[in-house]
C-alpha cells in the first residue's frame, strides 16, 4: 500500500474509531436502568459485600446489598463481575486536552505564549471525541480532573467530567475546579532575560499577581454602581475566586524547597491549596498536614528523574500514616504516550505499603472527597450517580482486567482491557 493508501486506512480507522466512542458516549434515559452483581462488591461505603448487586434506576444508583436481599426490577439489564467497584477517579489528568495522536492539533494542553494564564478554561478546550478518553474509560476510568498541564507559571484552569457525552456540557461535573500553578523547572524560561528564570522570580510574579487581584477585588466590592466598576480583567477575576476561596490553586512541585514555597504561599494569602506531584513529600510531612493541603501523588511509575528523582513507592504510605488526605493521577507527561493509566499507578503503591481498601479509595471516595465531588462519586450509595466498574479478579493485579464500565447507568464500555 502508498503513503496515500496508508494514509486513507489510518483516516478510515479514526473515523470508524470516533463513531464507536460517539455511540458509546451518548446516556440515554431508557439505557440507564442496569443492575451489577459481584462475587464481591466493594462499595467504599462500608465493608466489601460478597455476592452483591448494585440497582441503578434512571443513571442512579437505587439500590446495594447482598444479591439475597434486593430485588432487581423487571426491564433492568442484568452485568456479572468478580469484583465490582466505584468508578474510578483520575485526580490529575490532561487527557481530552492531550490527544491520542500526538500532533500539533490534539495538543492543547499547554500555550507556551505567556506565563500566566489563568484565564485559560479546560472547558474550551475539552475533546470529548478523543480516542484517549475512550481509552482511560475502559480502564474503568468513570470521572476525571483534567486540564492545563504544568509548564508555565499559571497554565490555565481545570475541570471535571464524566468519560462519556456528546459535548462538554454534557460530560462537565464541574466546570472550573481548580487553578493550576507550576513551581518546577518546567516553568522556569532557559533564554537569558526572559522571566521567570529562577525560583526567586516565580514567587514574586505570583505574588505581585495576587496582589493585583486583591486591589482588583477591593475595588469591585467598593463600589454598587455598575458604571464605577473597574474595567473587567479575566485573568484578575480568575484570581479573585482563589483569594475569595471559592477556587483553590492546584500546586504542581516536585523538590521540598517548592513544595514549602507553595505552603508559604498559601499561608500568606489564605489559599486553598492542593499539592500535585510532590515527589519529595515525605521531607516535609509535618508542615503539609499543618498547613491542611491533601496531595495529588505524582504518578507511581514516573521516571525518577530531574526533579523528581528522589520519587517513592512508598509515598501513599507515608502520607497515609501522617493522617495526609492523597488520591492518585495519571498526570502529564511531555513525550508519548503523555497520558498514563490511573488503575495501573495505584497497582505499584499497593505493592509498596496500602492495603486493597487504602488503593482503592485512593481512585474513588478519597479523590472525590478531595475535589469536593463525593455527594456525586466515589462509593456505591442509594442516590449517587450509577458509576461502576466490573472486573474479572483483583483489579490492582496486571493480569486482571476491566470487564466493563457503567457511567449514570449506560454501559460505556465492555472491551476487556
Amino acid at each position: 500500500m502508498n503513503e496515500t493508501g496508508i494514509r486513507a486506512a489510518a483516516r478510515t480507522r479514526r473515523i470508524a474509531a470516533w463513531t464507536v466512542v460517539a455511540a458509546l458516549t451518548v446516556l440515554p434515559a431508557a439505557e440507564a436502568q442496569v443492575a451489577v452483581r459481584g462475587r464481591v462488591v466493594h462499595t467504599m461505603a462500608g465493608p466489601p459485600i460478597p455476592d452483591g448487586v448494585v440497582v441503578i434506576t434512571d443513571g442512579k444508583i437505587a439500590a446495594v446489598g447482598r444479591a439475597a436481599d434486593v430485588r432487581v426490577p423487571e426491564g433492568h439489564r442484568v452485568l456479572d463481575a468478580a469484583v465490582v467497584t466505584p468508578g474510578l477517579i483520575d485526580a490529575h489528568a490532561t487527557a481530552g486536552l492531550t490527544g491520542l495522536l500526538n500532533i500539533p492539533h490534539d495538543q492543547d494542553q499547554l500555550d507556551r505564549s505567556e506565563p500566566m494564564q489563568p484565564q485559560l478554561r479546560a472547558l474550551d478546550a475539552y475533546n470529548t471525541f478523543d480516542e484517549l478518553v475512550a481509552y482511560v474509560r475502559s480502564f474503568g476510568v468513570t470521572t476525571l480532573h483534567t486540564g492545563h498541564a504544568p509548564g508555565e507559571l499559571i497554565p490555565g484552569q481545570t475541570m471535571i467530567v464524566k468519560t462519556a457525552g456528546r459535548t462538554v456540557e454534557d460530560a462537565v461535573v464541574v466546570p472550573t475546579a481548580c487553578v493550576a500553578v507550576c513551581l518546577s523547572a518546567a516553568a522556569q524560561k532557559e533564554e537569558r532575560g526572559q522571566s521567570p528564570g529562577t525560583r526567586g522570580k516565580m514567587m514574586s510574579m505570583l505574588r505581585a499577581e495576587l496582589v493585583r487581584a486583591q486591589e482588583y477585588l477591593a475595588r469591585r466590592e467598593k463600589v454598587s454602581e455598575l458604571d464605577k466598576r473597574p474595567t473587567r480583567d479575566l485573568k484578575l477575576e480568575v484570581l479573585a475566586e482563589v483569594l475569595s476561596g471559592k477556587l483553590p490553586l492546584l500546586v504542581t512541585a516536585h523538590r521540598a524547597q517548592d513544595i514549602a514555597g507553595a505552603l508559604r504561599l498559601a499561608k500568606e494569602f489564605k489559599l486553598r491549596i492542593i499539592l500535585d506531584g510532590a515527589a519529595e513529600a515525605y521531607v516535609l510531612l509535618d508542615e503539609i498536614r499543618a498547613a491542611g493541603a491533601p496531595v495529588i501523588v505524582h504518578p507511581l511509575m514516573q521516571r525518577a528523574v530531574g526533579e523528581a528523582e528522589n520519587l517513592s513507592f512508598e509515598t501513599p504510605a507515608k502520607l497515609r500514616d501522617a493522617g495526609i488526605p492523597f488520591a492518585f493521577q495519571s498526570g502529564y507527561e511531555s513525550y508519548v504516550p503523555k497520558t498514563r493509566v490511573v488503575l495501573l499507578e495505584a497497582a505499584v503503591a499497593a505493592g509498596n505499603g496500602l492495603s486493597f481498601e487504602e488503593t482503592l479509595a485512593g481512585l474513588t471516595i478519597e479523590a472525590a472527597r478531595m475535589l469536593d465531588i463525593a455527594d456525586r462519586v466515589g462509593s456505591l450509595e442509594p442516590g449517587k450517580d450509577g458509576d461502576v466498574a466490573l472486573f474479572d479478579a483483583d483489579p490492582f493485579e496486571y493480569t486482571t482486567r476491566c470487564i466493563g464500565v457503567v457511567i449514570e447507568g449506560a454501559i460505556v464500555s465492555d472491551v476487556k482491557r
